[in-house]
């Protein structure tokens, strides 16, 4: 009878390892954030969680969008409400994936795996009259532009058009 229980026991741990785990595409925001980050960190300041704590926060202080909200619920930012940045400097320190540290994040606070990437919009086959104002509005705020005066959806389409050469060659968009 033992046996069974302990079989029982390896089985119902392996079962819940495997639903607790990650799928393809779920915490986007997070893998991507934190394989972007390490990427910066020297071998020196991977071994100790305080540094990466210190080089997490000045990452975060050129973040935008997703990555900042990320930076948020972490603790990177200063106007963040709580801190939970140990989850990360730690396990990094030990060379753990990415993949892993976001499931531990995820245990702490489950929002971190909310977040999602906004869908990219292709500039060279889309057809600016068709898009909303909101993503129009988004092309200008990723492109760092404004426009002063827009009020209608034709002044956002003709202010894009002015600045489409100068951004086209970038891959941020």
């Amino acid at each position: 009878m033992n046996k069974y229980s302990v079989f029982y026991l390896l089985f119902l741990v392996a079962v819940l390892q495997t639903v607790l785990a990650l799928k393809e595409g779920e915490c986007e925001v997070c893998v991507k954030t934190i394989d972007k980050f390490a990427a910066t960190l020297s071998d020196d300041v991977k071994s100790e969680p305080k540094r990466i704590e210190a080089e997490f926060k000045k990452f975060c202080k050129g973040s935008k969008n997703k990555e900042n909200r990320f930076c948020y619920y972490l603790g990177g930012l200063e106007e963040s409400a709580t801190g939970i940045l140990g989850e990360l400097s730690k396990p990094l320190s030990w060379s753990m994936p990415s993949d892993k540290i976001c499931e531990k994040l995820r245990k702490k606070d489950a929002q971190i795996c909310d977040l999602r990437f906004d869908k990219q919009i292709d500039l060279n086959n889309v057809d600016l009259k068709k898009l909303k104002v909101r993503d129009l509005k988004k092309i200008l705020n990723d492109w760092d532009e404004v426009c002063d005066g827009c009020i209608e959806k034709t002044d956002f389409i003709k202010r894009i058009e002015e600045l489409k050469p100068q951004y086209m060659g970038r891959s941020d968009l």
